[in-house]
């Protein structure tokens, strides 16, 4: 997710190094190369124009004190900036204790509506709401047949009888009633293409449903397309909020900078895979700090909490205290962080770190290490350093691999375990300042 745009302000930001104040001239050409990097990134050129005089604006002329470089100081401002585009804060979902609340998803077919309305069920259900599911859409082949096999698998129901999209609507807010469910969410009939027709059923259904939200589900992939569909989508109905799906997918990003501005409808979730718990909530402040390649550890925190087992983690953080992490921790750990998703992905969590940034997730790989970890003997996990030419051969030859390998993975424990053990401190400086107060 916006690595390409990520990358190249990281480059931006380093040229400034080294210089004592910002000044115009200094800061011209970081700016054009900014402004280069977001146009490349998709982002809509009136906003990209916006964007630059108002960093510019308040950049130049700004005394730098000793403690910080000029490039601190503009990443600072780009960050503040990059905030206000997105949307400054996040939009929770509007929410009712005492009736139904109804979600329409909406959008184009292809953009992901179906799988969308699986995983915001997944999401609220997780939260314990009672969710029943709808789907409305008697056009698409099979769509129906999928959002019952995704509704099963979720241990949700799904309602899909009725003629027309309308009346299977309204036989789902019945059955939502008798069975006192907290959300519906209705997956809408899409088409290739905005037409009137399909207008003019969803204006048809919002009149008789009256929903708490109406959420657009739009294919970041499209780019600058997916923000003119917004508007289009916006003008006929009102949506309260977009769910971008695909974003995992596309390293430029230029929707999800430019859709909040165009529109004003805030960006509420973001989809980021194929599984059902891909789905976050859109945090601004947040992905401003992972499009300057920042990080974003509370997300991953999160991420965390839900999957990796506490007593695992506790265990961790002993070991680490103690700074005996040694390659069987390493090995359950990484089984664990599997849990949360590839590990490539895990990464764009973290700040951009020289040594990590290079180290080889996939899942073949994966299975490399394992075998050699599983190769080694008990000792050898627990005191890697006793690993000596010989034992290095004969581990290589137990898991089929070579001794280039064993050295590689060697030396990226040491620097994985050196990297967490900085993470965790700073996470450990992060709750003691209240920040992740609200996750402990």
């Amino acid at each position: 997710m916006f690595s390409n745009l990520t990358d190249k302000l990281q480059t931006i930001f380093k040229n400034l190094r080294g210089q004592g104040v910002i000044s115009e001239s200094n800061i011209k050409e970081g700016l054009r190369e900014i402004q280069l990097a977001l146009l490349e990134a998709d982002v809509n050129y009136r906003i990209v124009k916006e964007f630059i005089d108002s960093v510019a604006k308040e950049a130049i002329g700004q005394k730098v004190l000793n403690s910080i470089t000029p490039s601190q100081k503009l990443v600072k401002i780009v960050h503040d900036k990059l905030i206000d585009l997105l949307g400054k804060e996040t939009s929770p979902l509007k929410y009712s204790s005492n009736l139904t609340n109804i979600i329409m998803l909406v959008g184009l077919q292809g953009s992901g509506k179906t799988t969308t309305s699986s995983k915001l069920a997944k999401l609220l259900h997780s939260k314990g709401q009672n969710i029943l599911l709808a789907g409305t859409d008697t056009k698409r082949p099979a769509a129906k047949e999928q959002l019952q096999f995704l509704g099963k698998n979720l241990g949700v129901p799904v309602i899909t009888e009725g003629k027309t999209p309308l009346d299977i609507a309204l036989n789902a807010v019945k059955k939502a009633n008798s069975i006192n469910a907290d959300t519906l969410i209705i997956d809408t009939q899409g088409r290739l293409h905005i037409d009137e027709e399909l207008m003019d059923e969803l204006i048809k259904m919002k009149e008789k449903l009256s929903p708490k939200e109406i959420l657009l589900v739009a294919d970041a992939m499209t780019g600058q397309d997916a923000v003119n569909i917004a508007k289009s989508f916006n003008d006929k109905l009102g949506l309260t909020g977009v769910i971008l799906t695909k974003l995992d997918t596309d390293t430029r990003g230029g929707a999800a900078i430019s859709i909040r501005k165009v529109t004003g409808v805030p960006i509420k979730f973001i989809g980021i895979g194929e599984k059902t718990q891909d789905l976050e909530i859109f945090h601004p402040d947040r992905m401003a700090s992972r499009i300057l390649g920042m990080g974003d550890i509370l997300t991953l925190v999160e991420k965390a909490e839900v999957t990796i087992e506490k007593n695992e983690t506790e265990k961790l953080a002993k070991k680490l205290k103690a700074e005996k992490l040694d390659l069987e921790d390493f090995l359950a750990q990484l089984r664990q962080v599997k849990k949360m998703g590839p590990l490539s992905s895990i990464l764009e969590y973290l700040p951009v770190d020289p040594s990590i940034k290079d180290f080889d997730v996939s899942e073949e790989k994966y299975k490399r290490i394992e075998a050699m970890i599983l190769s080694m003997t008990p000792e050898e996990r627990t005191e890697p350093r006793i690993i000596d030419g010989s034992r290095r051969k004969r581990i290589a030859n137990g898991s089929g691999t070579n001794v280039q390998d064993i050295n590689q993975l060697l030396k990226q424990f040491y620097s994985a375990r050196k990297f967490i053990k900085e993470m965790m401190g700073k996470a450990s400086g992060m709750k003691r300042k209240g920040f992740l107060s609200k996750f402990a």
